[in-house]
């Protein structure tokens, strides 16, 4: 998360303002649509069912260069 600027407390306050989510193209996984800092950015997440739990894949803001 270091190199992505955002600590896992600014993930968790990302993933709670989601506006929306879709299929990834990796079957199981699903994209997060949210903001930070006033830009778009996607969370690839994948739930573990046995675990019952979120795993966060990676998070990019889009349009980035």
């Amino acid at each position: 998360m270091a190199d992505r600027r955002f600590t896992e407390i600014q993930l968790r306050e990302m993933l709670q303002r989601a506006n929306a989510y879709r299929p990834d193209i990796v079957d199981g996984r699903w994209v997060v649509m949210t903001r930070h800092r006033r830009r778009a950015w996607e969370i690839i997440v994948e739930p573990d069912f046995e675990m019952e739990l979120l795993v966060v894949v990676t998070a990019y803001s889009i349009g980035e260069s």
